[in-house]
């Protein structure tokens, strides 16, 4: 917002399931979310942008209502696994809550902060947390990149309320 603009009225609103319709047009790559916080935990993300290349950094948007999310913070550090084509089921079995979501998942520590990096994915960014801000029912979260990698193959994306393959 430019510095003399008026804030929006919070009493003006949009329908949310329109909200939700108009938005899904919008693909998205698919992450999911890890640290260590005694154990591994992490969580399914699709709002995940690049924000910064000097420094390197990245956003996130988890939910408040995630469970996983504050052990993260808590963390101090977390990976973001970009999820290749073929990790669908990856990307559904960590939006669960309360469920075993590294059970049977390949991944090893992070050289940078130990956060687990999942086996077979596209690409993958280790961050230490920087900042939280509140976003609505979400909260906007920065992250310094420490170190990256990227493989061969395809992005898993999300579209219109599923999962999709990119065919260029």
């Amino acid at each position: 917002m430019a510095v003399g603009e008026a804030e929006p009225s919070r009493t003006e609103s949009v329908d949310g399931s329109r909200f939700r319709d108009v938005l899904g047009h919008f693909a998205s790559g698919v992450t999911v979310v890890t640290a260590l916080d005694a154990d591994p935990v992490g969580f399914t993300c699709q709002a995940f942008a690049a924000l910064s290349l000097d420094p390197p950094m990245v956003l996130l948007a988890p939910a408040k209502s995630s469970t996983s999310w504050p052990r993260i913070a808590r963390a101090g550090a977390f990976c973001v696994n970009v999820l290749a084509r073929d990790q669908a089921a990856l990307a559904r079995a960590f939006s669960v809550s309360g469920a075993d979501k590294f059970a049977g998942v390949e991944w090893r520590p992070g050289a940078a902060t130990g956060a687990p990096v999942l086996g077979g994915t596209l690409a993958w960014a280790e961050c230490r947390l920087e900042r939280i801000f509140d976003a609505g029912d979400h909260e906007l979260v920065t992250g310094f990149v420490l170190a990256l990698e990227v493989s061969d193959g395809e992005p898993l994306l999300f579209y219109r309320g599923g999962f999709g393959t990119f065919s260029g």
